[in-house]
């Protein structure tokens, strides 16, 4: 200072924390700062996390993993409920089975499938939201725990114009419409009525520039850059690229523009290996397409729209027995099915 005069000590002259306070650069009376309910995916790992007794794992290897360790239990545990169980006792909801190929029916290579999306000319739109159904096998451990079972729900979120948005979720069993459900909204599983509403809940305004809660584009090289940035490994394998689609499809109902882009993508991939025709759990027709993961010691199918190339469903099954947890080769670890 030529002059002499320390300016850090003059309380005329504000220090960085004054004018950063002055600037105000995170204001309480904004929305998107605002305390705000946990999301489903959150609550989900949260719920895991406190339950497992171990720490976090990413989210696609959290998902993976405990699908996995539940499914390794399951064979043997749901077919004692169905054995034991009284008429006091509640109603075991078994593992759905496999879907099977339709006999006969001929693959379509996604190249073709590809060409068919685009050739549709769908004027379907994008929306963001979601409405699924899933069925997941649950699993706790220590002192105490529960026998694994299938959690099966529907859920559905819708956007409004503002930035909020809602989620209903449902225990529902599209295999036994009308029977019984087990429900493990609350940590707690117990059977309640098919349809009974598990969670209803309204989210304050949010926004976010990452994907998959971004926009999702509806171009094949924008939209596989798109799927990267959701997967966070180096080089985006085949089961990495499929869990990415599933995540998006968690956030967005697809257009036909971003179907087509999709199936393109999947395409350009090569780990993806037509099989045929099957119906889905939904009752409807899709074109099946297997992968192999390895790492989780499990196969994947992907159930597509035969048109417009749309994600039906998306189901794992377990490729090698575990006789320690009474696991069979082919039983199913999870399955997914998306609707508009």
């Amino acid at each position: 200072m030529a002059d002499g005069h320390d300016t850090r000590t003059d309380p005329a002259v504000p220090d960085d924390l004054t004018l950063l306070r002055l600037a105000d650069p995170v204001p309480a009376s904004d929305l998107r700062y605002q305390d705000g309910p946990l999301g489903h995916e959150a609550e989900r790992r949260l719920r895991r996390l406190l339950h497992s007794g171990t720490p976090a794992r990413p989210a696609r290897h959290v998902r993976r993993w405990a699908w996995s360790l539940t499914a390794a239990t399951a064979v043997a545990a749901v077919a004692a409920a169905l054995l034991l169980s009284g008429p006091t006792t509640a109603p075991a909801v078994a593992a759905p089975r496999p879907l099977t190929v339709r006999a006969g029916s001929a693959p379509v290579p996604l190249t073709e499938l590809a060409e068919r999306a685009v050739a549709a000319h769908g004027s379907l739109p994008l929306r963001r939201g979601t409405h699924a159904q899933t069925w997941s096998l649950g699993l706790s451990s220590g002192p105490g725990s529960r026998p694994p079972i299938t959690l099966p729900e529907e859920r559905v979120v819708r956007w409004q114009a503002d930035g909020s948005h809602t989620e209903l979720v449902v225990a529902t069993d599209p295999r036994q419409p009308g029977k019984p459900v087990i429900a493990d909204a609350d940590g707690t599983p117990r059977t309640v009525e098919d349809g009974h509403v598990l969670s209803r809940k309204t989210y304050w305004p949010s926004w976010s520039d990452a994907p998959p809660q971004a926009r999702p584009p509806h171009t094949a090289a924008a939209l596989r850059a798109y799927l990267e940035e959701i997967d966070t490994t180096t080089t985006m394998s085949t089961p990495g690229l499929v869990d990415a689609v599933s995540r998006l499809l968690d956030n967005w109902t697809l257009g036909s523009r971003e179907n087509a882009a999709l199936v393109r993508v999947l395409a350009d991939a090569k780990g993806l290996r037509p099989v045929g025709a099957v119906t889905d759990r939904l009752g409807r027709r899709g074109q099946a397409y297997v992968y192999d993961d390895s790492a989780h010691a499990g196969q994947g199918m992907l159930v597509l729209d035969p048109a417009s190339g749309a994600v039906l469903g998306l189901e794992s099954t377990a490729t090698k027995a575990d006789p320690q947890y009474g696991l069979k080769a082919g039983d199913v670890l999870s399955y997914s099915a998306w609707m508009r």
